[in-house]
């Protein structure tokens, strides 16, 4: 579970990021779920934004995927979400304590 300050952290980092991934009209696919876990492992904290077409809101993708992956969610703005995981083998991200 992240703190406020090292949410607050998360975002100041996130903010210069772009998104990565988009989720279109199919949703949450398993092979999403793989691609998106597989980012996390390599990046830890990710940005992802929610198309028009697709019946998820941002908040319900992350959700969605933050319970399927392990991982926390971190910021939604608008369609753009951001979440994080620590990876296991590539520790990136210091986090404040």
């Amino acid at each position: 579970m992240l703190t406020s300050k090292q949410r607050a952290y998360l975002r100041s980092v996130a903010a210069e990021q772009n998104a990565i991934m988009q989720i279109g009209k199919s949703g949450i696919t398993p092979n999403l779920i793989k691609t998106v876990s597989d980012a996390l492992e390599a990046k830890e904290l990710i940005k992802l934004s929610v198309l028009e077409t697709c019946e998820e809101t941002s908040k319900s993708a992350s959700e969605k995927l933050c319970a399927e992956l392990n991982a926390e969610g971190v910021a939604v703005v608008g369609r753009k979400f951001v979440i994080y995981r620590e990876s296991k083998e590539n520790k990136r991200i210091i986090l404040p304590d």
